[in-house]
């Protein structure tokens, strides 16, 4: 029974880490206006140096971000002059009061921010001698569940300038911006909380799943052993054994801290999103899939571990760490891959996950060799070592080559090659998953498999499982939506036979395609440029549904497959809308007569992709995907935004307001 217990958890824990990445979380939208009220004055420092002070009073429940707010997130605070250079230049940045953090899901990012009140402390120097007024504008943005911008002009009277007052003021720097009495506000960081919780939960699980393999799982009776012969009391064996827990612990997590250190914690989810590292994730996981499957063993140098058995034989608390250390070299070729799977997946959430991933994997592995070698006894129930661990070692081997493939897919999609469509990237799948059951099954045997005269009602209970699951995948080579893995494979029009295997568009004539447009999904008429999608509305007197979206967007599939396809929707998104999708993530290049620089960023928009994502962040000031609006013909947004919400209904609800918004304005 625990052997059917433990390949059933495998499996589980596996499906959980192939859909980690999705945690992102769309918001609500809002209508307010000039949620900050302004007062300023001026404090003289001496007769060239003055400092403006601006304060901000703000409105309940609403964000004034910082002018260290980091880069990709909400736009933070910036001071300008016309006069700058001329009469007066800034010295440095503004002092500012006491901010806030919270982690925002819908960039990945942790947000400095000011709520109720607020107060900037910009230094400025005199160039000339008799300057008596001065005029600065401010540009950032504030948010509540919508985003305004916060664009004041002030003009300040030298002559009227107070004496300098002191002020409890924020760190200068992002990295060392730190608040002791900092209090999260309500309702703020809960899906950080939530994604990472999820996270350490999927990283526990792992660290079960290698528990099982057939380097590790041996391993526990070799411990109690050692701690057993080395410890003079029961009390002295159980706290070498909480030592040996929490270096087992220490080391994995300084493995994640690492990784933090190395890529950095804002720009990790850039990484997760680059095509390069994408296909760089596929081959190190097909490498890992190789390893499970008995083509060859990670190892680390066997030197290593040498050297760190002779210093654990030297006993103490010393001895006890480097026990830790040899456990994880000499395992290495068991949880290397299960390890580098949970980073993998770690990535995609940005910030400290890292860290989070690889505390959870080392706890799951820690607690049993901790708690056997303190209560030695217990070892009476462990099931004895067997063939069973080899097959959850391949078992976790075929997951990893399934897993693979999608981010192989990711970037295709960026690259738009149509390498990996959906009818191969499915086909890959079956031929997995199939052979995975016929494994489970007792036809195919592998290098380190022991013979096989039977199997158990485990094994055939989770074969028949596997082979369920292959075959729900088959009717997807002709056009099903497989909503049960919606927005992991490809979707429906990135394919060879967009409309299945042998079938045609389905009662859709080509020349009912508007000019400029293509089919997307569920074939609704979109256009792929913003310019041409407009002018088409225009023309037929129907609201435009701006999409902003992504190739390799797992949640923007998701809300095609689960959302658009329902009958109400789609017969909305067909006859009531004019459909305009835009891809941030397209590497086509852009003209060169047609490159600038972003005013919004400051960076070159050379791709088409950095085009609509510019467009997103300077005119919607988000940049997240998918993100709706639903537009007049003069622009303007009718009821605020929705972004990924698999609520059927509550879309719906959006769709209607809008239309009716539009159809009232006319």
């Amino acid at each position: 029974m625990i052997k059917i217990v433990n390949l059933i958890a495998v499996f589980l824990i596996s499906t959980f880490y192939i859909n980690a990445q999705d945690f992102s979380v769309g918001n609500d939208q809002g209508g307010f206006k000039d949620p900050v009220q302004w007062k300023t004055h001026v404090e003289k420092i001496n007769d060239k140096e003055y400092y403006l002070v601006f304060d901000a009073n703000i409105e309940k429940d609403w964000h004034l971000y910082s002018q260290y707010n980091p880069d990709g997130a909400s736009l933070p605070m910036t001071f300008s002059s016309e006069q700058a250079d001329s009469l007066f230049v800034f010295e440095g940045k503004a002092l500012e009061s006491k901010t806030h953090k919270a982690y925002n899901p819908q960039f990945k990012k942790e947000e400095i921010f000011f709520s109720n009140k607020g107060t900037f402390k910009q230094k400025i120097k005199l160039l000339k001698d008799d300057v008596k007024k001065i005029t600065v504008s401010l540009f950032g943005q504030a948010c509540k569940t919508a985003c305004v911008l916060v664009d004041p002009t002030f003009e300040f009277d030298l002559t009227k300038a107070v004496p300098v007052t002191k002020m409890q003021v924020a760190d200068a720097q992002v990295s060392e911006h730190k608040e002791k009495d900092f209090k999260e506000p309500q309702g703020e960081g809960n899906d950080k909380k939530k994604g990472l919780l999820a996270l350490f939960l999927l990283s526990f699980l792992g660290g079960f799943a290698a528990l099982l393999t057939p380097c590790v799982f041996p391993m526990i009776p070799m411990t109690v052993s050692f701690f057993t012969k080395q410890s003079k009391s029961k009390s002295e064996g159980i706290r070498n054994a909480i030592i040996y827990g929490l270096s087992i612990i220490a080391l994995y997590v300084l493995l994640g801290t690492v990784v933090v250190k190395l890529f950095g914690a804002d720009s990790l989810n850039i990484l997760a999103a680059n095509p390069w590292f994408n296909l760089a994730f596929f081959v190190l996981l097909v490498v890992f899939a190789f390893s499970f499957l008995g083509a060859f063993e990670i190892m680390l140098p066997q030197s290593w571990a040498n050297k760190m058995d002779s210093k654990a034989d030297k006993g103490g608390i010393v001895g006890i760490i480097f026990m830790a250390f040899a456990l994880a070299i000499v395992s290495f070729s068991c949880t290397g891959p299960i390890v580098g799977t949970a980073l993998v997946a770690s990535v995609s959430q940005g910030g400290w996950a890292p860290v989070i991933s690889m505390f959870g994997f080392s706890l799951a592995i820690a607690l049993p060799f901790t708690l056997f070698a303190a209560f030695p006894g217990w070892l009476n129930s462990l099931p004895r070592s067997g063939g069973w661990l080899n097959t959850v070692k391949v078992f976790l081997g075929f997951l990893e080559l399934a897993f693979a493939f999608k981010f192989l897919s990711n970037a295709d999609l960026v690259w738009d090659t149509h390498f990996l469509e959906r009818e191969v990237f499915l086909s890959i799948w079956i031929a997995v998953f199939g052979t995975l059951a016929f494994y489970l099954f007792g036809k195919i045997q592998l290098p380190h498999d022991s013979p096989l005269k039977h199997i158990s009602v485990g094994r055939l209970m989770l074969g028949l499982l596997v082979l369920t699951f292959t075959i729900y995948l088959i009717p997807g080579l002709w056009g099903a939506p497989l909503k049960l893995i919606s927005g992991f494979p490809p979707p429906l029009n990135y394919s060879e036979s967009p409309y299945g295997v042998g079938s045609t568009k389905g009662g859709v004539l080509q020349e009912e395609l508007p000019e400029g447009a293509v089919y997307g999904p569920h074939d609704i008429p979109s256009f792929e440029d913003y310019a041409e999608g407009l002018a088409y509305a225009k023309k037929v007197g129907k609201p435009v549904l701006l999409d902003f979206t992504g190739k390799a967007c797992v949640n923007c599939r998701k809300m095609e497959e689960k959302v658009w396809s329902d009958p109400k929707v789609l017969q909305k998104l067909k006859n009531d809308f004019v459909l305009i999708s835009l891809f941030v993530d397209l590497v086509k290049k852009l003209p060169k007569e047609e490159q600038y620089i972003s005013k919004t960023t400051g960076k070159k928009i050379r791709t088409y992709g950095n085009k609509w994502s510019d467009l997103q962040m300077s005119r919607y000031k988000a940049n997240a995907q998918p993100y709706y609006i639903i537009l007049d013909h003069d622009e303007n947004t009718l009821n605020g935004f929705t972004s990924y919400d698999p609520d059927i209904k509550k879309y719906l609800d959006w769709l209607n307001e809008g239309k009716e918004k539009f159809d009232a304005n006319k």
